[in-house]
């Protein structure tokens, strides 16, 4: 592909990309909240509470459409808004490197507290670190990024693949009843007070921080840089016109995908197959990001329909405020299965499970509807906004007002 004109780039919120966050909000929602419902999710060890067919079935359901693929969605949008925001600078002639490095500094600073409080899986300060390496690397070449993803991607996957083989010669049997102690503990801390709640929040944080940094990290990073390239080219503002691509994409990326996910999720049918969770765990992170290139071609084939315009209508506006958004799913999280509200940790299945987020993530999508309707921002956004800014804008309606009059530029805020 060549770089799309300057020309032809509209001078407006890009609705595809909006349309496609919204859409991968669903996903990390459906994986986020089996943390939250289970203390064992994560371990290796089977959960008490998933050993019905159903429930199995749901988990290898998540396992297979939905984890290691939407956070990858997710990082490859960030990486082409990043794109817009370079974009939104210029025009603005404003220098773009010291509003970023505030932005990100404000994310992070959203991301601790996130974390600490919500939930101790928050990917926000993993973002705004990573960003700071694409604001760095910016002005190096599209050849530099691509291979520097395709290294990522194949570094962390031949790494984890190595794991696996040295725990196939491991006795597991100690490492299974630590893992059964630390679920009986983390279970009593979060049934027990918001204040133990915290605790636990970083007791987790303290022991989750090496997943993050060698498997969450270099696949996201290897994401944003592919995010990057697609977004000099302006590739979701012209999708209409690349039908043709996205098309081959769509299968190449199942091709490819599919087995790797399908590796990935077997272990989930099972019980006690932490050494096979591994072997699936490392061909994943070598496909997944062809599926969820399939994914995000799939979706821009389908937005481009009737019905898939509507949907698109649907989505758009939860994908504009991402942020609340993801914030809010860990609110409602917190309060559903936490001691902030009913403390339903640990009484409901995979299956029981996935209907929550489906209606949680409903009312995602109507009530941000509403507040777009009257809103310029989402409440994280406008913060976030006034912050990289350093300016304390006015009152959000009025926001909203202003930006039917002005026209909404295509910074990709989200």
């Amino acid at each position: 592909m060549t770089p799309a004109p300057e020309e032809t780039l509209p001078n407006e919120r890009q609705h595809m990309v909006d349309a496609l966050r919204g859409f991968a909000l669903l996903g990390i929602l459906v994986v986020n909240i089996a943390s939250f419902a289970s203390t064992y999710y994560g371990l290796g060890i089977p959960d008490p509470l998933a050993v019905s067919l159903a429930d199995r079935s749901a988990s290898f359901v998540r396992a297979f459409v939905f984890e290691t693929k939407f956070y990858l969605l997710f990082s490859f949008l960030f990486g082409y808004s990043f794109t817009l925001q370079m974009r939104a600078a210029e025009r603005d002639g404003k220098r773009f490197a010291p509003r970023m490095v505030r932005r990100l500094v404000g994310l992070w600073v959203i991301g601790v507290l996130h974390a600490v409080v919500l939930y101790y899986g928050d990917i926000l300060t993993t973002y705004a670190v990573l960003g700071a390496v694409l604001l760095l690397l910016r002005r190096r070449g599209d050849v530099f990024m691509a291979c520097a993803a395709i290294g990522l991607v194949l570094l962390v996957s031949l790494a984890w693949a190595g794991v696996g083989y040295l725990f196939t010669h491991a006795d597991m049997r100690l490492a299974t009843e630590a893992a059964y102690a630390d679920a009986a503990r983390a279970l009593a801390a979060y049934r027990a007070t918001p204040a133990m709640v915290m605790v636990q929040h970083l007791r987790d944080l303290s022991q989750v921080w090496w997943v993050t940094a060698l498997v969450q990290a270099p696949e996201a990073l290897a994401m944003f840089f592919a995010g990057f390239i697609a977004g000099k080219r302006g590739l979701l503002a012209h999708a209409e016109v690349h039908g043709k691509l996205l098309r081959r994409v769509l299968f190449w990326g199942l091709l490819v995908g599919v087995p790797g996910a399908v590796a990935y999720a077997l272990p989930a049918m099972r019980l006690n197959d932490a050494v096979r969770e591994i072997h699936g765990l490392a061909a994943t992170l070598l496909t997944a990001p062809f599926l969820a290139a399939a994914y995000a071609a799939g979706m821009l084939l389908v937005f481009q329909t009737g019905p898939g315009r509507v949907l698109a209508q649907w989505l758009a506006p939860a994908g504009r405020m991402a942020l609340s958004n993801y914030l809010l799913q860990s609110l409602v999280c917190a309060w559903i299965f936490l001691a902030y509200g009913l403390r339903w940790i640990g009484t409901i299945g995979p299956l029981a499970t996935f209907a929550v987020a489906l209606a949680i993530f409903a009312g995602n999508l109507a009530l941000s509807r509403w507040w777009m309707h009257h809103f310029a921002y989402g409440p994280a956004e406008w913060l976030l906004r006034a912050f990289t800014n350093l300016q304390l804008q006015l009152p959000l309606p009025l926001l909203r007002r202003r930006s039917h009059a002005a026209g909404q530029r295509g910074d990709g805020t989200g």
